[in-house]
């Protein structure tokens, strides 16, 4: 990203050319093999995290105790995966408040929680869940590993959430970065890649696969981010929430919202993805899951405040721990709920991996199909939402 970036987002690149997709680094949420979908159980694994993209291997089934009442639509259940962590509130206040549950009637809805993009996605592909809420590295991956045989996305879930913190001491500037040792949450995931492009915007050079350059790119889980900037190993970190706020709770300070680097200060964090086969079979039942998500972020946009209050009391009851007040709030305010797919941006993000040097250049053709979404908008009186020419037509 460019000191100013906005036209560049919006004029480049309008959609990914094709070619053999495949990512170069295998250790990367943009380039990692597939990983096995572990047991179930009580909490998530410490390499998970709660941060717009997760990285671990591990699922819960966090069904949530809903009377089922109404007609059966076309499948007796729909298996929903999301992650335990603000950016996935749509699903968390969605399962929990049975809002999902209540558009889909008879059709019972049955949930898991992951703590990584790969294993949910391994979870698509093996038939154990249909439909997830996922971040856009993922489901980029995800579709080209599959040669765009496995997913689609169908709506969109929110936007933001991702922050540049500093040690103030340390840096006061954006020239005061270089030379300095950032953070990133995984080498290739969703903050890694925009990073690494806002350091080749401001003119540095780093290597992708090493972090070494101008400035050093310290891949570290978001869990122990606090604990390595407390201890001082780390200048600072661009990553989501609430690592962010947990951040400045310790006294680090924001230096740059990712927010302020796009177009209406809109990207995509969380999109919601369907099995391939599943839509075919199922259509009713997606347009469900998809008109309880609308909903759902209506109700979220409308009462803010008992959203964050829900939100954080799943999240309690997911994971054993609510987020501190002085964390919850910065972290809730920086993330937007919306339905829009923010389909642009993902071809964006798509591209400054590609220019990183993380993903040969892939083939997105037919990565949306937002039919659904559409149908579902224009009964709630909303406006459809564009596929940036990446749709299945």
């Amino acid at each position: 990203m460019r000191r100013d970036v906005s036209s560049a987002f919006a004029k480049g690149g309008g959609r990914a050319r094709r070619g053999l997709s495949r990512a170069k680094s295998g250790g990367s949420a943009l380039g990692s093999g597939r990983r096995g979908l572990a047991t179930v159980a009580a909490v998530p694994l410490l390499i998970g995290l709660l941060g717009a993209c997760g990285y671990g291997s591990q699922a819960k089934d966090d069904t949530a105790a809903v009377a089922v009442k109404g007609e059966k639509l076309s499948a007796d259940e729909v298996r929903i995966g999301y992650f335990p962590n603000l950016a996935h509130a749509t699903a968390l206040i969605g399962v929990q408040k049975g809002l999902f549950q209540k558009e889909l009637g008879g059709t019972v809805a049955r949930a898991s929680t992951f703590n990584a993009g790969p294993s949910e996605i391994e979870a698509l592909n093996s038939g154990s869940v249909d439909i997830g809420f996922i971040g856009p590295s993922p489901a980029i991956n995800g579709y080209t590993k599959a040669g765009g045989e496995n997913l689609r996305i169908v709506g969109g879930s929110a936007s933001g959430g991702v922050k540049l913190v500093v040690d103030p001491e340390k840096i006061k500037s954006v020239d005061d970065v270089r030379g300095r040792r950032i953070a990133t949450p995984q080498l290739g995931n969703t903050q890694d890649v925009a990073f690494l492009n806002w350091i080749a915007e401001q003119g540095w050079k780093v290597d992708a696969q090493s972090g070494k350059g101008d400035v050093s790119v310290v891949r570290t889980d978001n869990k122990i981010t606090p604990d390595a900037y407390r201890s001082g190993s780390i200048d600072g970190a661009w990553v989501p929430e609430p690592t962010a706020s947990k951040l400045v709770a310790d006294g680090a300070k924001v230096l740059l919202d990712e927010r302020d680097l796009w177009p209406d200060k809109k990207f995509v964090i969380t999109n919601i993805i369907v099995s391939q086969t599943f839509l075919t079979d199922h259509p009713d039942v997606v347009e469900a899951v998809l008109r309880g998500s609308v909903k759902t972020n209506a109700w979220i946009n409308a009462h803010p405040g008992k959203a964050k209050t829900s939100a954080n009391e799943a999240l309690k009851s997911l994971t054993g721990k609510a987020l501190p007040t002085e964390v919850l709030n910065p972290a809730w305010q920086s993330v937007t709920f919306l339905d829009d797919p923010l389909a642009p941006t993902l071809d964006a993000q798509a591209r400054h991996a590609v220019k990183a040097g993380l993903l040969e250049e892939p083939d997105l053709n037919g990565i949306y199909d937002l039919t659904l979404l559409n149908k579902v908008l224009k009964t709630q009186g909303q406006d459809p939402v564009d596929d940036a020419g990446l749709g299945t037509d």
